[in-house]
C-alpha cells in the first residue's frame, strides 16, 4: 500500500472508532486511564540483542499510562468492555531518535491480521449499536472471523490491580545488535506481583475507578514492578500477523525490569501524551506492516485531543 493509502486507511479507522463510542476530545481507545512515572533498568542481556539506547543505559526514565479498554472515557473499571486493559509506556532514553514507546494490552494477540481487516471489524460495530436488526453486522463479520471472535469472547476478568495483569506487545519488531545480528521478537511485561484477577463476587463491591484507586495506595507503599520479556521468534512464526499468538515454548528473554513509582503530577497534561506505537529508536525497526498504519492512526487521534 501506498503512504497515501495507508493515511487514509488510518484515517477510516479513528472515524469509525469515534462512531462506535461517541464524540469526545479524549483518545479514540482506551480512553479511560492513569499516567505514572518511574524509571527501567536493563538486564545485562538486553544490549546483546540490540543497541538501542535504552538497553545500553544504567536506567531510563519512563511514562507509564494504565488504561481500560474502548473509547468511553467514563467506562466503569469493572464493566466487562473494560478489557482488555492498556499498558502504553515511554522510555525516555536522550530524545528523538533514541526514545521508545510500547503501546500494549493484556491479551496475548489481537482481533484482526491485517489493518483492513481491523476497518472492517469497526465499521461492523458502528452498524450493530442498539436496535439493529439480527444478525447484525458484527454477527455476521464474527462468525467468519475467529480471531476477532476470539478476542471479544474471551476476556479475562478484570484485574485485581494494574500490578496484577500481564500486558503483550500487539506487532513484532526487530532487534538490531548493531554487528549484522537480527532478533525478532514480540513484547511482554509480567507483573512480579503476579497474575491476579477479580472473583464475580469480589466485582460487585468495587466502584468505577479501583484500579486507579488502587494502584496510587499500592505504590505509596511500594513501587510497582514489571520485568520486561521479549518472546523470541523461530522460523515459521508469522510476523506479519497479531492475530496469531507464537506457541509459549519460545524462548523468552528479560531485558529489565519496570520500576513504577509516582503519580504524574499533572494528569491533564500528562495524559495528552502520544504514545505512538512507531516511535522506534534506532536498533530497533518494524516487523510488521500494521505498526505503521497503527501509528498514524494513534497520530489521528492525539489530533483530535488538541
Amino acid at each position: 500500500m501506498s503512504k497515501e493509502s495507508d493515511d487514509q486507511l488510518a484515517g477510516d479507522i479513528v472515524g469509525t472508532m469515534r462512531a462506535v463510542f461517541g464524540k469526545h476530545r479524549a483518545r479514540a481507545a482506551h480512553a479511560k486511564g492513569i499516567v505514572l512515572e518511574g524509571h527501567f533498568t536493563p538486564s545485562e542481556e538486553a544490549c546483546t540483542l540490540s543497541d538501542a539506547a535504552v538497553f545500553c543505559l544504567p536506567s531510563v526514565p519512563i511514562t507509564v499510562r494504565f488504561s481500560d479498554f474502548t473509547g468511553l472515557p467514563d467506562i466503569a473499571d469493572t464493566d466487562g468492555n473494560a478489557d482488555p486493559r492498556g499498558m502504553a509506556v515511554r522510555f525516555h532514553a536522550g530524545g528523538e531518535g533514541r526514545d521508545l514507546d510500547i503501546v500494549a494490552h493484556s491479551f496475548n494477540g489481537f482481533p484482526s491480521a491485517t489493518a483492513q481487516e481491523f476497518a472492517e471489524l469497526m465499521h461492523a460495530l458502528a452498524a450493530s449499536g442498539a436496535g439493529a436488526s439480527k444478525p447484525t453486522a458484527l454477527d455476521t463479520y464474527l462468525a467468519s472471523h475467529p480471531a476477532a471472535k476470539t478476542f471479544l469472547t474471551t476476556q479475562k476478568p478484570p484485574p485485581e490491580s494494574f500490578a496484577t495483569a500481564a500486558f503483550f506487545g500487539v506487532n513484532a519488531v526487530t532487534f538490531d545488535d548493531g554487528a549484522g545480528r537480527r532478533t525478532h521478537v514480540r513484547h511482554r511485561f509480567v507483573p512480579q506481583a503476579g497474575e491476579h484477577y477479580l472473583t464475580a463476587t469480589k466485582r460487585t463491591t468495587l466502584g468505577p475507578d479501583y484500579l486507579r484507586e488502587e494502584i496510587v495506595r499500592r505504590m505509596a507503599t511500594a513501587p510497582v514492578e514489571f520485568e520486561w520479556k521479549v518472546q523470541v521468534a523461530e522460523a515459521g512464526d508469522r510476523l506479519d500477523d497479531p492475530s496469531i499468538a507464537w506457541p509459549e515454548s519460545r524462548r523468552l528473554v528479560t531485558v529489565g525490569l519496570l520500576s513504577i513509582e509516582r503519580l504524574a503530577a499533572d494528569q491533564t497534561a500528562a495524559d495528552k501524551i502520544l504514545f505512538g506505537p512507531g516511535r522506534l529508536p534506532a536498533g530497533i525497526t518494524a516487523a510488521d506492516p500494521m505498526l505503521k498504519i497503527r501509528d498514524t492512526a494513534y497520530f489521528l487521534s492525539s489530533k483530535d485531543r488538541q
